[in-house]
């Protein structure tokens, strides 16, 4: 019930808001006339604040702002402009110029921003890239609970509140006087007072108007709804001036928003002055050193921070893990450099560190060792140089070889070859024990090999058992190491023919099977080829090999008795003499079965294969019968490999091969039937070879004539006509037509051109099915003016000569 009639009171107060100002709204008892957009983002921002202090969602007060009268249009517009306030988007400007933001709280901030740029010049000064991210700008939280010791000044707003049984809400400003006004309870001062002190007040003040306060009936709550402005001065940052931040800023904000100390500002130093005293020293290294914040202090107005020139700084570099510009207060030594630095890297050397310094005249350099690091007191402009760690080992000793655990070990005063071993767990089955090598460096670093006796070692031989020294590195042989890795040669008809390794018994079986077996023409024969080894050279004895000849069973790739290879022994399997797979030709066109046929025999003709097609059809054309041969790569790599003697420019032979392999992919055989018939014995009756196609092309009347004339057409055959009745019946040649170099195709392939005899031209046959080709003329380069004038200037002279010699 009381939560009812907080909320009947809360919208009471609100939907009048734009009529009056908040603190005369409680009056309102009629909600049913009120325009949310007549309302003002201060208004919506008040009734945010009602419903925090009530703690109530603007859903669970829905009800009773219908019930008043309130329409749901309204109402919804009312919670739109509500959730709007909450994400931020009240009291937005645009970009730039913004002045102020409210947080989840509803605690308004003035916002104050500052684009930060690189410092290259500062980089190498350690705490440079404090000021240089954006993202770190020590910005007071305003979502954090007001601290109890924040002191009120004129601009800050305070949202008082009374709840209970009697009911009040409103947001009042400190004014320049350092008072708030509150109605009905009359001036409070605050200024200067902190939040704590000044909410005890207010709440007595309030208690004497508002009696359930009095007696405990009603509740009073006092916050900070608006944080006020201070003015601040900066200087000796990179942006010095005056800045109006907020109230809780603190000085690592304000050195943010300055861009930090400048290019000769102290890091260590920094005086946060108020009220012209220094009232405290900033030294930032305790921060980026140890996280300590104690020097974050809060700001107050008219503080003035200074940043004062640093008095020295040193320069670290070389395996530290943060190398750069280090500024140093008095006293203080290289260890505490060292910290700052983030002590050395893994590969450091410790021992000693380098140090340029400075006199007055010149420089001088200063070896510091490691017990002089927390005494000794760094110079301005010292320059430290840590150096790597050598690379080399105090107590580092090796063995490899034939033992189970070959690697590096540590090395200690005394240890001898039989230890080692015992380190690395032993020697290996393959471990030669006659002798054992180790290569030792010298004191002037050469190196030097002593031989041991390793049979003696494993023996107890205390005198064999030599001691080793740092660096020492031990080598074990194995007898794998001086045996030669042979091997055996197998070809012919097996399945993967190749080079194998020799082991000891290796039998012809073992290998054949080894191989993957015989293949399916493998013969019986098999030939081994065996090396001569002798100490006595024979010149008489022309063999270079001992030839082996064995039989094996083929079937089961078994011999009857199993044969011992050796070392470098070839094995030659043959192929059956008679072993050959069916192969095919084509017969395509006018035959009366046309398909593919199995040749019969090895020289299997022409003639042949057409009658088991069953000859020719009534429609062959018996001058048009011609074989197609595929052209083989063995025919490219001929023509590839032969030298045809053209300069360097010349293409023509790559022409050639680039046709063959892309464009003829047949070579053509024209065929005479009529002869062949006549004459089973002609030339025409060629034998023929696998994947040939016989085509026998059917009957046509028509001559194709194509290329360079005016109309590429096909015209009826007539026997008594020549070349040129076609050529005229298609227009004649056209300008780029050559046709005196006309040809004509014959359906059976062949081909012939026109020739001439002194003024007489011979033109080819024309027959049927044939085509007439034109080809184009060549392009001829004129001579141009100064050639013609060359030309002339020649002819003069050589007429000037003669008629000069018959003088």
């Amino acid at each position: 019930m009381k939560n009812i009639t907080v909320v009947f009171l809360f919208f009471f107060t609100l939907l009048l808001s734009y009529h009056s100002h908040a603190q005369d709204i409680l009056k309102s008892s009629d909600l049913s006339t009120v325009k949310v957009a007549n309302l003002s983002d201060a208004d919506i921002a008040k009734i945010k604040a009602q419903l925090q202090s009530n703690h109530m969602t603007i859903e669970q007060a829905e009800p009773m702002a219908l019930s008043k009268g309130m329409s749901a249009a309204e109402f919804a517009k009312l919670k739109e402009r509500l959730n709007s306030l909450s994400t931020g988007s009240l009291n937005n400007k645009a970009a730039g110029n913004t002045t102020g933001k409210t947080n989840n709280s509803g605690r308004v901030l003035d916002k104050i921003a500052n684009n930060k740029v690189k410092d290259s010049v500062n980089a190498m000064i350690f705490g440079s890239e404090l000021f240089d991210n954006p993202t770190l700008n020590f910005e007071p939280d305003s979502n954090l609970a007001t601290p109890v010791n924040y002191i009120l000044g004129p601009g800050d707003e305070l949202q008082v509140s009374v709840y209970g049984v009697q009911e009040y809400n409103a947001s009042i400003p400190v004014s320049v006087e350092g008072k708030i006004s509150i109605q009905y309870v009359g001036e409070i001062a605050v200024s200067g007072m902190s939040i704590e002190a000044a909410t005890q007040k207010i709440k007595a003040a309030i208690a004497r108007v508002y009696s359930t306060v009095a007696s405990g009936q009603s509740q009073v709550s006092v916050s900070l709804s608006r944080i006020r402005t201070i003015s601040i001065t900066i200087v000796g940052g990179k942006q010095p001036g005056n800045y109006s931040i907020s109230s809780l800023a603190t000085v690592y904000n304000a050195l943010h928003l300055a861009g930090g100390p400048g290019k000769n500002g102290s890091y260590r130093n920094i005086e946060l002055i108020r009220n012209n005293k220094v009232y405290k020293y900033v030294d930032i290294y305790r921060f980026l050193v140890k996280g300590d914040q104690s020097d974050n202090v809060t700001l107050k107005e008219n503080d003035v921070i200074r940043i004062p020139v640093y008095t020295q700084r040193v320069t670290v570099t070389g395996e530290v893990k943060r190398p750069g510009i280090f500024e140093m207060k008095k006293g203080e030594t290289f260890s505490d450099l060292l910290r700052f630095a983030s002590g050395f890297n893994e590969f450091a050397y410790t021992a000693s560190v380098n140090v340029t310094q400075k006199t007055g005249k010149e420089f001088k350099v200063k070896d510091i060792s490691e017990k002089e690091f927390s005494s000794y007191q760094p110079q301005a402009g010292d320059v430290f140089r840590i150096t790597k760690i050598l690379n080399r080992f105090e107590n580092r000793i090796k063995i490899e070889g034939a033992v189970f655990r070959p690697d590096y070990y540590s090395y200690s005063e005394g240890m001898r070859v039989s230890d080692l071993i015992q380190r690395a767990e032993g020697l290996k089955e393959d471990a030669y024990t006659k002798r054992a090598r180790i290569i030792r460096l010298q004191s002037d670093l050469t190196t030097e090999i002593v031989t041991v006796d390793l049979a003696a070692v494993l023996a107890g031989d205390r005198t064999a058992d030599i001691a080793l020294k740092r660096e020492d590195e031990v080598t074990i042989y194995s007898v794998l190491d001086f045996k030669e890795d042979y091997k055996v040669t197998i070809d012919g008809e097996v399945k993967n023919p190749g080079e194998y390794d020799y082991v000891d018994n290796l039998s012809l079986n073992d290998l054949i099977v080894q191989v993957g077996g015989l293949t399916g023409s493998a013969s019986k024969r098999v030939e081994i080829a065996r090396m001569i080894k002798s100490d006595e050279r024979d010149d008489n004895d022309p063999k270079r090999v001992e030839l082996i000849a064995l039989e094996i069973t083929a079937d089961n790739n078994e011999q009857a008795k199993n044969f011992v290879l050796q070392p470098f022994d070839v094995i030659n399997i043959r192929r059956m003499a008679v072993y050959e797979k069916p192969q095919m030709v084509k017969v395509s066109g006018a035959v009366v079965y046309p398909g593919k046929y199995v040749l019969a025999n090895k020289k299997e003709s022409v003639y042949n294969v057409v009658m088991r097609a069953g000859g020719l059809t009534s429609v062959a054309n018996i001058e048009g019968m011609k074989i197609l041969r595929p052209i083989k790569q063995e025919q490219i790599d001929d023509i590839e490999s032969i030298d045809l003697n053209l300069s360097k420019n010349d293409t023509l032979k790559e022409k050639l091969t680039k046709k063959l392999k892309e464009e003829a992919k047949f070579a053509v055989i024209p065929l005479d039937w009529e002869k062949i018939e006549k004459n089973k014995e002609h030339y025409s009756n060629v034998t023929l070879f696998p994947e040939d196609e016989i085509v026998v092309s059917t009957f046509n009347e028509g001559v194709k004539v194509s290329g360079n004339v005016l109309l590429n057409s096909e015209i009826p055959y007539r026997k008594s006509k020549g070349l040129n009745y076609y050529l005229n019946a298609v227009g004649g040649v056209n300008s780029k037509g050559w046709k005196k170099k006309a040809y004509v195709i014959y359906p059976n392939g062949k081909a012939d051109v026109t020739s001439s005899f002194l003024f007489f031209k011979s033109y080819p046959k024309v027959t049927p099915d044939s085509q007439i080709v034109v080809p184009e003329k060549p392009e001829r380069k004129r001579m141009s003016t100064g050639e013609w004038v060359s030309i002339g200037s020649v002819f003069s002279s050589l007429a000037l000569l003669i008629i000069t010699a018959f003088k």
